[in-house]
């Protein structure tokens, strides 16, 4: 896919992550979780380059081991964006894609959905483009794990939470719960405006780096996407995640 921009992917990967440390260095068929995200993005062929930038020597040498981009951080982030903020800030690059380390099964349809609000947004007035997805079942509804999304009338975000929104309190309407899926497609503008802004207070409150956008008054464009990715936020994701691959 021909883009009149150039877009980079960046892949943050953080080695101790607070639900499940080390999750990024797991097997999955026989390679790394980080490394087969690294791979499926390149397979994408959606992007000028793709890197992974982390904290870890770790992960760093085996994604060089394997023929990958790697940058290590400088600093000490509190979150994703943060860190490719970092990485980014000397490169001339237009649109910046945030995959998540720990979800490997990146769909290349539901990437160009988001590359193609770009393309169509002559006047630059969004900010940042993400991916919800439906949600069906109480369970995946209440999960804080899961975090959800309400949007205006023409698909911008208003606000994200782990907790369920909107709150139906009115059981005679129907009501459509959307999961955020953890992919941002950047200006690099917005990403350089992130990095120099401090943690917002809802922002430390829900710990959701997009809610910090939201809070400076940036855009969020939101497209909707039935390609639902396994996140691995847990050991049971994970062998989830081994299950697809066999």
């Amino acid at each position: 896919m021909s883009t009149p921009f150039k877009v980079i992917a960046m892949i943050p990967a953080r080695y101790q992550a607070a639900r499940f440390p080390g999750k990024l260095m797991q097997d999955l068929a026989g390679k790394p979780v980080i490394v087969r995200t690294y791979e499926s993005a390149k397979s994408t062929n959606l992007f000028d380059e793709v890197y992974v930038v982390t904290d870890s020597e770790l992960i760093f040498s085996e994604i060089e081991k394997e023929g990958g981009k790697a940058i290590m951080s400088q600093k000490e982030h509190e979150c994703g964006s943060d860190r490719i903020a970092e990485a980014v800030q000397d490169m001339e690059v237009d649109i910046v894609i945030n995959v998540q380390g720990d979800e490997p099964f990146i769909n290349e349809k539901a990437l160009s959905k988001l590359l193609r609000v770009f393309e169509e947004d002559k006047d630059k007035l969004i900010d940042l483009a993400s991916l919800k997805v439906k949600l069906t079942s109480e369970e995946d509804i209440l999960n804080p794990n899961h975090v959800k999304v309400i949007t205006d009338l023409n698909n911008f975000a208003l606000y994200f939470s782990r907790s369920p929104i909107p709150f139906h309190r009115a059981k005679d309407l129907e009501v459509d719960y959307f999961k955020h899926v953890g992919i941002y497609a950047f200006r690099k503008e917005a990403l350089m405006a992130f990095y120099n802004l401090p943690m917002s207070p809802l922002e430390a409150s829900e710990k959701i780096e997009c809610i910090r956008y939201l809070e400076n008054g940036k855009t969020i464009k939101m497209v909707e996407t039935e390609e639902v990715s396994i996140g691995i936020d847990t050991p049971e994701d994970l062998e989830k995640a081994r299950l697809k691959f066999n």
